[in-house]
């Protein structure tokens, strides 16, 4: 079992930045890759970026250049950084976890972002 809390979230003005953090516990070492996805009103859940255990990232198109993935293995926590933020970034941002052994996929509660025009 992985457990997941994020911190981090809450209101900015359009431009502004945020720094979101999500803590794991509990069997980290079978962990392969994180990521956060958000989920906006009305709206599908949307993959917004991914980190590896090699460090390989992806990122959403939307996102690119704005926002930067990154993982502190000693501390056990990745961090999503959200510069320039827009409107249509407000969401309920939620940390994920796949591991290979067994295959599993681990969830976050989530936290809030809005950002205001």
């Amino acid at each position: 079992q992985v457990h997941l809390v994020e911190s981090g979230g809450g209101l900015v003005q359009a431009g502004g930045s945020l720094r979101l953090s999500c803590a794991a516990s509990g069997s980290i070492f079978s962990i392969n890759v994180m990521g956060w996805y958000r989920q906006a009103p009305g709206k599908p859940r949307e993959l917004v970026a991914t980190i590896s255990n090699s460090g390989n990232t992806n990122y959403v198109d939307s996102v690119n250049g704005r926002f930067t993935i990154s993982r502190d293995n000693a501390k056990n926590t990745v961090y999503l950084q959200m510069n320039s933020l827009k409107p249509e970034d407000t969401a309920v941002y939620l940390c994920t976890a796949y591991t290979l052994r067994p295959l599993a996929n681990y969830w976050g509660q989530g936290t809030s972002v809005t950002v205001s025009s």
